[in-house]
């Protein structure tokens, strides 16, 4: 299985918590049985906290190739609205985000 199947799986059972990762150049978003993809930097090594959610809207900390842990933003509404999505109806169940990479 890849891991995107299996982000999805684990998401699938917590109805309000949706899981942050990225592999390589891509950033995942999971949640409710979707996994968002999106590029970000090839020097992103790892998530490592999220600070704050707050509907779609996340301050999380980074780490990226050769710097020490950085402070990102990052706003899904403008991405879930270019994929066609009704962002409202998609984050308002999301109560907590957190970051995980072991499958």
């Amino acid at each position: 299985m890849s891991k995107e199947i299996k982000i999805v799986e684990t998401v699938g059972n917590m109805a309000d918590e949706a899981i942050l990762s990225n592999d390589k150049q891509f950033t995942s978003f999971a949640f409710n049985g979707h996994n968002i993809r999106f590029k970000t930097s090839s020097r992103l090594e790892k998530y490592t906290r999220v600070v704050e959610w707050n509907h779609g809207y996340m301050v999380v900390m980074a780490k990226y190739e050769g710097c020490d842990e950085e402070e990102e933003y990052i706003d899904l509404v403008p991405i879930l609205q270019n994929l066609y999505f009704d962002a409202d109806e998609f984050l308002n169940p999301i109560k907590k985000v957190r970051i995980k990479y072991e499958f």
